[in-house]
């Protein structure tokens, strides 16, 4: 009755990892590094479907399926550690050729990562909020 909390619960978590690992990206954009070191790698959330318990599907045929619990984090992937070289002479990091290295992303990426993020998380919440609604509804109609 009350798993639509647990499953857009998670979705909330995910989706908060999710902006995280993008505001991370985004305050490292113009990271610098010298030509010999790893360039800032980029985070990259992977999600994960929760698979629930077995149901019987009623399709024409008599069939079991699987009602789903939710997402979860399954891990973090890193981008490309060799990022970009630029030549940038007057830079303290640079190397005797005047090259510094600079992670390998772009803001616009970035920016469009984190909307979308952004609107998942509110979705998510609200599904709460309007599922709490309904359950508060559903009790004021037991009192009059």
């Amino acid at each position: 009755m009350f798993s639509v909390f647990s499953i857009a619960g998670s979705g909330l978590t995910l989706h908060r990892t999710w902006l995280d690992a993008v505001s991370d990206n985004i305050a490292n954009i113009n990271t610098v590094n010298r030509p010999g070191e790893n360039a800032f790698q980029e985070r990259f959330v992977v999600a994960q479907a929760v698979e629930g318990s077995s149901v019987k599907v009623s399709t024409g045929s008599s069939s079991t399926g699987s009602v789903g619990q939710g997402v979860r984090v399954a891990g973090i992937e890193f981008g490309n550690r060799e990022g970009r070289l630029r030549y940038e002479p007057d830079n303290p990091n640079a190397d005797d050729d005047g090259m510094v290295r600079y992670p390998d992303m772009d803001l616009s990426d970035q920016m469009t990562n984190m909307i979308i993020a952004q609107r998942g998380y509110q979705a998510n919440l609200s599904v709460i909020q309007r599922a709490r609604d309904a359950y508060e509804a559903a009790i004021n109609l037991g009192k009059n």
